[in-house]
């Protein structure tokens, strides 16, 4: 099920939004951003709805609705569906006027919320991509903009073409980032728990530092550092933090098959005792 708020209106289904011409369609000013109700529990919600509003500036945009305004939509929006529902809640900011430069006052806005269930525990496959993301230099790497997508899904089309589920991509420098499509941890051979250091090539995301957070308060530190792509042939585990399924475990990494971990289990276990104590 999908609804969308737009213009001042709930609508159901995947409803228009762009015209031909608008500076979205055509130059690709656009920025999301992806939080979670499970249960009616909506954990960080106010964080996600912060930084789409930042996005939109670093692109050139202007979100028209303030924070509060953004909350109480969701909350109304979420109040429509079944209590126990699990939703994908993104707002959308996009541009709809300006030749090559968009106009920010004439930014567009849409939410929509829709069913998406929680994935299983039972973890990814993963491969390392041939692909790099770029530096701060090279594209709005500190916004979560639409236009940065192109370099995920090529690296998800890479690695579905070899039989994996998803890559690990490194930076300009050959460093680790991050997975296509979410934040890297690690487990290193002492047991050390380590994620790449933010360098300006990846958004270190909402959910990553939350997860750092809660492994902090119960006694495990994660060392954010560079990290060498030949450390992941050798780790204990692997794991990724994102929205979409918040902590979920790497079971394959090449050729190395790894399993569900003892500490992808416990970081997922806090991040949900986390949501239902919101």
């Amino acid at each position: 099920m999908y609804l969308t708020y737009f213009k001042g209106q709930w609508a159901e289904g995947n409803i228009p939004l762009f015209g031909a011409m608008d500076h979205s369609v055509w130059l690709g000013s656009s920025v999301f951003d992806g939080a979670r109700s499970i249960g009616g529990r909506m954990p960080d919600l106010r964080l996600h709805l912060q930084r789409v509003i930042h996005s939109s500036e670093r692109v050139g945009l202007q979100c028209p609705l303030t924070v509060d305004e953004m909350e109480a939509l969701v909350r109304e929006g979420v109040g429509k569906f079944p209590a126990d529902a699990a939703l994908y809640i993104r707002p959308l900011v996009f541009g709809c006027e300006g030749f090559l430069i968009p106009e920010p006052a004439h930014s567009g806005f849409a939410l929509t919320l829709f069913d998406a269930p929680m994935p299983a525990f039972t973890g990814f496959s993963a491969c390392l991509s041939a692909l790099r993301r770029p530096d701060a230099s090279m594209a709005p790497t500190d916004a979560k903009a639409s236009a940065l997508y192109a370099n995920s899904t090529r690296v998800m089309r890479e690695a579905q073409a070899r039989g994996f589920d998803n890559g690990v991509v490194l930076d300009s420098a050959g460093m680790v980032a991050e997975f296509a499509t979410s934040n890297l941890f690690l487990v290193t051979p002492d047991g050390k728990v380590v994620t790449p250091v933010p360098n300006g090539t990846f958004l270190a995301g909402i959910t990553r530092a939350r997860v750092i957070a809660l492994l902090a308060e119960a006694g495990v530190k994660v060392e954010e550092r560079s990290v060498r792509p030949q450390e992941l042939d050798s780790a204990l585990e692997i794991f990724n933090t994102g929205n979409y399924g918040k902590v979920t475990p790497c079971v394959r990494y090449e050729a190395r098959t790894l399993g569900v971990g003892p500490m992808a289990t416990l970081a997922r276990d806090l991040y949900l005792a986390f949501t239902e104590n919101r």
